[in-house]
């Protein structure tokens, strides 16, 4: 039954986070969100043509014929220009300027031509160049449209230019306005999914190298002290107890920092990471050598050295069968460098070797180079595998007395 009510739980509560990733979602679009606009946006102003085309209808218009193939071809370049400005490259492609060209020169014909009501074509002009134009040569483009659409319409009917002047001068800048804030828009929020999603990516690879050190040193840890206390119990049963006592120990303290890790408020201690280091290392059979000189630091510096000694000495434990093992901590007011060496194997080949500089070190390389440091693994100068770790201190704390530990 308990079982089943876990199932149940879990089954729960998937449900209700998958509910709430939709909710953040039509929350982070907004309660007006139409989605980006379209050519279609700009269609429905055609029908400032509708005077123009009734006329034709009722035969007021001379020559209907050249004022038919008129409004059709104009409706197709301006359908044309108008569904190709909201793509980026169709809107900069030659042929579109080219289209705006000719609907300007068909605008001028029909509006010379006919005069009246034909003069509105001009303010459709001005949508499709507003649509179109963008940056330092909108105003200059506009300017000296508006002042082709006032005279044109000044030959035709007089005073009334400055109204069409104006509204294909307003026409166009609104247009281009409104595009111009729609495309900062998607920009914008484009930008926010890709921020939020390399957030997803950075938290996830941080939780999965915080798992991977936390897990692996641990497990580690408790292996060789289950092995000390199988080796002690036929002989000295208290001595075996202790460690089955460090064991519970080193179990509990995992669960704390799994938790820790998975809120992401987990934050090493170097001091405790030397003080675990110093008994796992005894449990396996090595004699440690711990030394740590300089000024204090600070605890962002003491984090990553500690994950730095806490993956070392694993590596050294699982893989090294090294008799020794000594951690050095030098600081000083500009920087401290850790190095940890052990007289065990070297680099084996093989399996160990990707075990001994694989995902581990990898990881704790890319945590560095973050803070602006460096990460070393390889051979000793004497022999065995040493690992270095250099970072910068950029605040480094009162100094303190040099301090060894053995």
């Amino acid at each position: 039954m308990s079982k089943q009510c876990a199932a149940w739980k879990a089954d729960f509560r998937a449900k209700r986070a998958t509910a709430d990733r939709k909710v953040a979602r039509r929350t982070a679009r907004g309660p007006g969100h139409m989605g980006p606009p379209n050519g279609f946006a700009l269609l429905p102003w055609l029908l400032m043509g509708m005077g123009a085309f009734s006329n034709l209808l009722q035969g007021r218009t001379p020559n209907p014929w050249v004022g038919g193939i008129g409004i059709i071809t104009f409706n197709s370049l301006y359908i044309y220009v108008v569904f190709r400005a909201f793509d980026k490259r169709a809107r900069e492609a030659p042929r579109t300027r080219w289209a705006l060209v000719a609907l300007g020169v068909v605008t001028c014909a029909l509006a010379l031509t006919y005069g009246g009501s034909w003069l509105l074509f001009f303010m459709l002009l001005g949508l499709a160049t507003g649509s179109i134009m963008r940056g330092r040569y909108l105003g200059p483009v506009v300017l000296g449209l508006s002042a082709l659409a006032g005279l044109t319409a000044g030959l035709r009917d007089g005073w009334g230019a400055i109204n069409v002047a104006y509204g294909t001068f307003i026409s166009a800048m609104v247009t281009a306005a409104i595009l111009a804030l729609s495309e900062t828009v998607k920009e914008l929020r484009e930008t926010r999914e890709e921020l939020a999603r390399t957030a997803v990516e950075r938290e996830r690879l941080r939780f999965s190298r915080d798992l991977h050190d936390l897990l692996g040193h641990t497990l580690s840890v408790i292996v060789v002290k289950s092995e000390a206390a199988r080796r002690l119990a036929p002989h000295d049963v208290d001595a075996a107890l202790a460690q089955v006592s460090d064991i519970e120990s080193v179990g509990r303290q995992a669960l704390t920092e799994i938790r820790e890790a998975v809120t992401g408020y987990r934050e090493g201690s170097l001091a405790t990471e030397l003080d675990r280091a110093r008994s796992a290392l005894s449990a396996a059979g090595m004699d440690p050598v711990v030394r740590r000189s300089g000024p204090p630091l600070t605890a962002r510096t003491e984090a990553l050295l500690g994950w730095v000694v806490r993956e070392s000495v694993t590596n050294a434990v699982r893989h090294s069968g090294a008799s020794r093992c000594e951690i050095d901590v030098a600081g000083s007011p500009g920087g401290v460098r850790l190095k940890v060496t052990d007289n065990g194997r070297g680099v084996p080949s093989g399996e160990e070797r990707g075990a001994r500089s694989g995902t581990g070190l990898k990881g704790l390389t890319e945590r560095l180079a973050q803070a602006g440091g460096s990460l070393e693994a390889g051979p000793a100068e004497r022999g065995g595998f040493q690992v270095t770790a250099e970072l910068p201190v950029p605040e480094a704390a009162e100094p303190g007395d040099l301090e060894a530990l053995t």
